[in-house]
């Protein structure tokens, strides 16, 4: 079965695991901007990132066959630094009509402290004046329902973005509700260790629908499988959904969304 991987930092991978990936149906992955492993210093140092994510990503993706789109941001784990974070936002605007850019991510919360909450409300004010998608992360373990409150509260704040222009990524059975009743777009990170694994994330799928929710591997710096797509995609056939159900989770659910921008020129496999 064909899959998108619609939320995979392909930075902290190998060569291999777009082989991998390929081989196990991948035709195409969406990668947003995110900590290198450290805090960087310098608006160039984004800017250097951000060629990579639009330049060579892209690049390295095909010589396995894969499709590569992208997000840009300055993450949550670097917005307590205000004035860096002002930087690289006004910097975002150069790169915004670079084939395969998706749009503003992935921004949120990771400790849910005032400065990121300034810095995710700048993000997205370029995200409505440019009129881009938004991909959002979301905290960790005990501050996920909070800051996930927070997130969709600050989104409610505003008129002029959509809903289903927004996804909220990493939820859980505990936040799933939450997005989707607001009409928000969800992701269902599958991790080995923390976030979901594919039969959590089975779980989820039949007690809220396959309406406006995807599944991706993440693909970090940390433990990290990016084969977890398949491996949900195993889950769901083992526990006896049809093929057209788990197609629209992680096929169909991915083009819908990313449909909605411009810059999102998609080849279906032949």
């Amino acid at each position: 079965m064909y899959y998108i991987d619609p939320h995979v930092h392909m930075v902290s991978r190998t060569t291999d695991d777009y082989e991998r990936m390929a081989r196990m149906g991948c035709v195409a992955v969406s990668e947003p901007a995110f900590w290198a492993g450290f805090d960087r210093g310098t608006v160039d140092g984004f800017r250097d990132y951000f060629n990579q994510l639009t330049g060579f990503e892209p690049k390295r993706a095909g010589w396995s066959g894969l499709q590569h789109f992208t997000w840009l941001c300055i993450n949550a784990k670097e917005a307590e630094n205000v004035s860096l974070a002002r930087e690289v936002i006004a910097m975002i605007p150069e790169f915004l009509n670079v084939p395969g850019v998706l749009g503003i991510g992935e921004i949120g919360l990771n400790k849910n402290t005032p400065n990121e909450s300034t810095v995710f409300r700048e993000h997205l004010d370029l995200a409505a004046k440019t009129n881009e998608l938004v991909l959002i992360h979301t905290p960790h373990l005990q501050d996920k329902y909070k800051g996930t409150r927070m997130i969709v509260d600050m989104l409610q704040e505003r008129k002029d973005i959509p809903p289903h222009r927004v996804c909220i990524d990493h939820v859980e059975e505990h936040t799933v509700k939450l997005a989707k009743d607001n009409g928000f777009w969800c992701g269902m990170t599958l991790y080995p260790t923390t976030k979901c694994t594919p039969a959590r994330a089975a779980d989820i799928i039949e007690r809220y629908g396959d309406e406006r929710i995807m599944v991706n591997s993440a693909g970090d710096w940390g433990p990290s499988n990016p084969l977890a797509v398949p491996d949900f995609i195993q889950e769901l056939k083992k526990r006896g959904h049809g093929e057209a159900k788990i197609k629209k989770i992680v096929y169909d659910n991915p083009l819908e969304f990313f449909s909605q921008c411009d810059r999102f020129k998609f080849t279906p496999p032949k």
